[in-house]
């Protein structure tokens, strides 16, 4: 049986010098999604790490990586090791060497174990099957699994078989915006590798456009967020882990759009479209998840996730709600750290159940006015009559 080492990386230039070995990992882990790539996680830590604060855990058997923990610790409000990629990473995990099994997840989990001796472990945004979720099976401290973010999810086929699987009235609509793109021309092409960087600013000048008076996730407008994803996606173009594709509409660039790949599943991840889109009556929505149809099936690949939120528009396609895991773990000094944290999500979650209801009683009580108002009108309509 080869031996297992472990190692603890904070070194910046270690990380970035780890691009060849951790990519061979990451394909020869199952479970890893684009977010666990080397391109993606180094250039967000070149955005958004901050210096003294990278835990990179790595397990090594006869000199090949077989397991990795990209974590970060954090001070407040809670001391933790967090994985990278934070907030605008849909699924947060661990590498395992898919070869080496549960030996590689024992090694990692004894190492994670020594690491966490002041600090909770916690990892967000895992999604059902991961690899953390091993590691968590084998921790023998403190340990809790809550719920976390919602991501819906589709079977990666055929655009027309996606359209079959939606009632008879509403497939007919949206076979007509499909008649509708190829009557008004629109054209779509994959970028290519030399072409990404261009084409991902183009992408985020017209997702800007796009919601230009409205409300928009405010970190897609940062300067940090432009230089990672510029940064992280030619790479993932060339490794096959991203693809980029430009919608055309007389001769114009009109639409581009960001999907990431992997194994497993193809996700779509930001737009850009020109207002024009709409103003032709070309349904964007629908443009787009034709697109993503045809790279979601290449590669076998058995998942077209539509990432987290939890949005109406969404569930126009009958998806499935995959609910992420947050996974908590502790030794027994760092116990209450646990607690802290769980008893922080149900007070959340209770906020935003009340936050709900006051929201619902106060829509109804306007429907009610409303109605009342417009019953009052009828009847004098009537009486003056």
């Amino acid at each position: 049986m080869p031996a297992y080492t472990t190692e603890l990386v904070t070194d910046e230039e270690e990380f970035a010098a780890l691009a060849p070995v951790w990519g061979r990992l990451y394909r020869r882990c199952g479970t890893a999604t684009p977010f666990q790539s080397h391109a993606w996680l180094h250039s967000w830590w070149l955005s958004y790490g901050r210096r003294g604060r990278l835990r990179l855990l790595l397990v090594r058997s006869g000199g090949e990586l077989v397991a990795a923990a990209p974590l970060m610790a954090v001070r407040g409000p809670l001391p933790a090791l967090v994985p990278l990629g934070g907030a605008i990473s849909d699924y947060g995990d661990v590498l395992v060497d898919d070869e080496h099994g549960e030996r590689a997840v024992a090694a990692l989990t004894e190492g994670l174990e020594a690491v966490a001796r002041t600090a909770l472990i916690d990892f967000r945004e895992v999604r059902p099957g991961g690899a953390a979720e091993r590691v968590y099976e084998r921790w023998h401290g403190p340990r809790r699994r809550v719920s976390d973010s919602v991501c819906l999810e589709l079977p990666a086929v055929p655009m027309d078989e996606l359209v079959a699987r939606l009632p008879s009235a509403k497939a007919q609509r949206v076979r007509a915006k499909l008649r509708k793109l190829t009557a008004l021309g629109v054209e779509r092409q994959v970028v290519r590798g030399d072409e990404v960087d261009p084409a991902l600013r183009r992408l985020l000048d017209l997702h800007r456009l796009q919601w230009q008076g409205r409300k928009v996730t405010g970190e897609h407008l940062q300067a940090r967020f432009s230089e990672h994803l510029v940064r992280s996606v030619g790479p993932m173009v060339r490794s096959g882990d991203a693809v980029v594709t430009e919608f055309r509409l007389d001769d114009d660039v009109v639409a581009v759009d960001l999907t990431l790949l992997s194994h497993r599943l193809a996700g779509g991840y930001l737009y850009g479209a020109h207002p024009r889109l709409r103003e032709r009556k070309a349904d964007v929505a629908v443009m787009l998840l034709d697109a993503c149809c045809e790279h979601s099936r290449d590669g076998g690949r058995g998942t077209l996730s539509l990432l987290r939120g939890n949005e109406p528009y969404k569930h126009h396609w009958r998806p499935e709600p995959v609910v992420n895991q947050r996974l908590l773990l502790a030794r027994r000094p760092t116990a209450p750290l646990m607690s802290a944290v769980v008893c922080d999500v149900a007070a959340r979650r209770r906020g935003k159940e009340l936050l709900r209801r006051w929201e619902e009683r106060k829509d109804a009580a306007a429907d009610g006015g409303h109605t009342a108002h417009q019953g009052g009108e009828r009847r004098a309509g009537g009486g003056g009559s």
